[in-house]
């Protein structure tokens, strides 16, 4: 079972990312573009995800993942019950959505800094 703890160091830590608190609520910011946002609640965590693969993400795993609202299904974002992810599959959605929003050259610098992932 996943909680907000369990990411909010590696939000900070990763390269150009800073966190931000809007009406009360953490998002993970690169420049002015969030690519991790929780609910006030801290129990959903909404990240950037190829809008294309959406459909089969939540199709493979309803109890984890749901579409965002309406008016989000313009972006590319998803969101997931941090209760039904583990630790280490929140922290690998956090990477592999910061790696969304930066650049390659970064993504493979992190990727040789972690051969196994995000710690």
């Amino acid at each position: 079972m996943a909680a907000i703890e369990d990411v909010r160091a590696l939000g900070t830590e990763l390269e150009r990312s800073y966190p931000v608190y809007v009406r009360g609520r953490l998002k993970f910011r690169v420049k002015q573009i969030v690519y991790v946002a929780f609910s006030l609640d801290e129990t959903v965590m909404g990240f950037a995800f190829p809008k294309e693969e959406r459909t089969a993400l939540v199709a493979s795993a309803p109890h984890k993942f749901q579409l965002p609202s309406v008016s989000d299904m313009r972006f590319n974002w998803i969101h997931s019950d941090l209760a039904a992810l583990d630790p280490t599959e929140a922290r690998e959605l956090v990477v592999d959505a910061w790696r969304m929003v930066v650049p390659q050259k970064l993504s493979r610098a992190y990727d040789l800094a972690h051969p196994h992932g995000p710690v």
